[in-house]
């Protein structure tokens, strides 16, 4: 909107203390010179006329004169009686939101922590295949418990390429999750950065990496669909509590991380919904989320891997 123009009657705007400092500091100057010139002046008619006592008197009288002036002047030059300005405040700031990462970013950050998992029979061949991810520095690997369940051996890849036998060390069937311990390690493991699916709202966004259908880190993006779903696990149990999510997933996909938008991992995908026997997405899928995850993997007793 346009400010209105001042009219040609309109009041002259007051001057601030600090503007008319320069204006009062010249005036003091002025009287000040004024001032001195009329004591010389009238020394000079005092001395005439031999009155040294009178001339003293009316020095004295002049200086205390010009005292009071100069601490007039610079008493309105100085703003003296105005409202003193309010001394400034700082003002709280929120701290900005982090920027969601874009899902090339979330990838990038990602791929290095998540591993493909091969169920293998007793002749060392055959069986299941799923994803997992590394959640602990010592290799700690999360997957999905079908992936695992009656294999004779599991072996898992990471994604240097390095081969490693993991050994099953612990798995709650009620959530569908497994906890692996590979034998070798690569020369540079990366453990995911987890967060919390506590925080997760509908509609946010997240990411899903595993190896659907075959297809190795396969990365897929959609939203949080729901929250605190139920959906039948491999074995009849009901699970509970899960993250319901649209990034496609597949046959390949269960022990994937899903990811949130700041390439945390909050969940661990285990299944699909689908009312055919296709067993193929149709837009439904669900996780654990990971702090159930972390706990479901103290199995019979044992702890469950360390945030």
């Amino acid at each position: 909107m346009v400010e209105p123009e001042a009219s040609a009657g309109s009041a002259a705007p007051t001057l601030t203390a600090g503007t008319a400092a320069p204006t009062m500091t010249r005036r003091l100057v002025a009287a000040s010179t004024r001032v001195s010139d009329r004591l010389r002046a009238a020394g000079r008619r005092l001395a005439g006329s031999g009155a040294r006592w009178r001339s003293t008197r009316v020095r004295w009288v002049a200086g205390l004169v010009v005292l009071a002036l100069v601490a007039v002047l610079a008493y309105r030059a100085g703003g003296g009686g105005a409202t003193p300005a309010p001394a400034a405040r700082p003002t709280p700031t929120p701290s900005a939101s982090p920027t969601p990462l874009t899902p090339s970013q979330i990838y990038q950050a990602m791929a290095g922590s998540v591993v493909s998992v091969e169920a293998l029979d007793a002749t060392g061949t055959g069986g299941s295949a799923g994803t997992g991810v590394i959640v602990n520095a010592d290799g700690t690997i999360i997957t999905a418990a079908h992936v695992v369940n009656g294999s004779a051996s599991v072996r898992v890849r990471f994604a240097d390429g390095t081969l490693s036998a993991a050994a099953v060390v612990a798995a709650d069937p009620t959530i569908d999750i497994a906890v692996l311990q590979p034998e070798q390690l690569p020369q540079v493991l990366v453990p995911a950065v987890l967060g919390s699916a506590g925080r997760l709202a509908v509609g946010d966004s997240v990411l899903a990496i595993g190896d659907q259908l075959g297809l190795t880190q396969t990365t897929t993006t959609g939203i949080v669909s729901g929250l605190n779903r139920a959906a039948p696990g491999p074995d009849g149990v009901t699970m509970t509590g899960l993250i319901q999510f649209d990034a496609a997933v597949n046959h390949g996909s269960s022990g994937g991380p899903l990811v949130n938008a700041a390439g945390q991992t909050v969940g661990i995908v285990v299944s699909l919904a689908n009312p055919t026997d296709a067993g193929t997405f149709i837009g439904v899928g669900f996780a654990v989320p990971i702090g159930a995850a972390l706990a479901g993997g103290r199995g019979e007793g044992q702890p469950a891997p360390p945030q």
